[in-house]
């Protein structure tokens, strides 16, 4: 496992990173005897995917070696054990290994019903999150606590490092946009674990009707969020890496447009192009490959922007988002109003950015319109750190 650390003054944004060995975090799932007196003798349901791993062990069958009787999975989007395209939808079924149920809440159904729930004791989430507000496990999360709440069963968050919870920059949605992908009052970047989270959910009263759950995180150890911390399982198919994961929150804003973000590559949320853009040298041709079976331009060559070593070259980590790449392909397209689709609005949390970059406002000017908005998200985010 590699842990980054970053050194921040409070006037420059040099960050300057370098290798720590001398202690290492320890994730929630690694930690049994946190939360093995939790769950002896209950009959419990998991939350996880691919990257919900202890070592080299799935999380469900570290519980099961511990004499832990599971009754059910829930898989995310993406999947369980293996990984499915963004966006596809997931049946339910059988866990090969263990014979366990699948349940899908990234299919027919986004939240588990009481019949699920019906002899449950205990859930355990065990999700790697990578601090995104469109990311969707932080709304998967959401619709569990939810009916955890209202069927009496305990929700077990155990904690894992967010990679980008280094800063928090965005705009904070208009709550009439709420979808799947924008679910919450948060800024883009929020800049929390996925236990940190889940209390300001519960303790903001986000769940329907103001409900709460009986929410239990078992935090990591060594992690703060000047912690800059790599999953050691990539956390969805098209975020293989640490770059992609840096640059994911500023470059996802382009799947509301007509601009590929590398689907459909080696380099996935690494490059951008359009075969419209301006020729600069850098291109690339998506095709169809394991996680993006049918990406966006598919075998059109494209021109663009090539990230793939912002880390080298100081562009990543950074604690702000980068609006200026997608102000400046705007600005190339030679097409305007084909530039943006109908996703551009659900992923932004209302019409504002569009119509800011429409208008012609620099990246300063629209970064100031988000600041009164999130100097009170702050406030209330930290109501719920459990870390420096």
């Amino acid at each position: 496992m590699r842990i980054w650390y970053f050194l921040a003054g409070i006037i420059s944004t040099t960050i300057v990173a370098c290798w720590r060995t001398d202690s290492v975090v320890v994730t929630g799932d690694m930690q049994p005897d946190e939360y093995m007196k939790l769950l002896k003798g209950k009959r419990v349901a998991v939350v996880a995917n691919q990257a919900s791993v202890v070592g080299e062990k799935h999380i469900v069958d570290e519980l099961l070696s511990n004499g832990v009787d599971i009754r059910l999975i829930f898989a995310p989007e993406h999947g369980f054990r293996e990984l499915a395209d963004a966006g596809e939808k997931i049946a339910d079924g059988k866990d090969p290994e263990t014979g366990i149920p699948i349940i899908s809440l990234y299919g027919k159904m986004r939240k588990p019903e009481t019949e699920h729930l019906s002899g449950i004791d205990a859930v355990v989430f065990d999700i790697q999150d990578v601090g995104a507000r469109f990311y969707t496990y932080i709304s998967t999360m959401h619709y569990v606590m939810e009916s955890c709440a209202e069927n009496g069963v305990m929700f077990v968050v155990l904690d894992r490092p967010n990679p980008n919870g280094f800063y928090v920059d965005g705009n904070i949605p208009d709550p009439s946009y709420r979808s799947f992908v924008c679910m919450h009052p948060v800024p883009v970047v929020h800049g929390m674990t996925i236990g940190e989270y889940a209390m300001m959910i519960n303790g903001e009263g986000w769940l329907e009707g103001g409900i709460r759950c009986d929410l239990k995180v078992i935090k990591c150890r060594n992690y703060t969020h000047n912690t800059l911390y790599e999953p050691p399982v990539k956390p969805s198919p098209n975020l293989p890496n640490r770059v992609s994961i840096w640059l994911y929150p500023s470059l996802c804003f382009f799947e509301g447009t007509v601009i590929s973000c590398g689907r459909g590559t080696d380099y996935p949320f690494q490059i951008f192009g359009h075969p419209d853009l301006p020729d600069r040298g850098f291109s690339f041709t998506p095709a169809s490959v394991p996680g993006a079976t049918n990406p966006p331009l598919i075998g059109v060559k494209c021109y663009g922007t090539d990230l793939r070593d912002a880390d080298v070259k100081g562009i990543v980590p950074k604690p702000e988002l980068n609006i200026d790449w997608l102000i400046g392909a705007y600005r190339d397209f030679p097409d305007k109003d084909k530039f943006f689709n109908s996703y551009f609005d659900v992923l932004a949390g209302g019409p504002l950015l569009r119509q800011q970059i429409i208008s012609g406002m620099s990246a300063d000017e629209i970064r100031n319109s988000w600041k009164v908005d999130l100097e009170k998200f702050l406030r209330i985010r930290q109501k719920y750190l459990l870390y420096d």
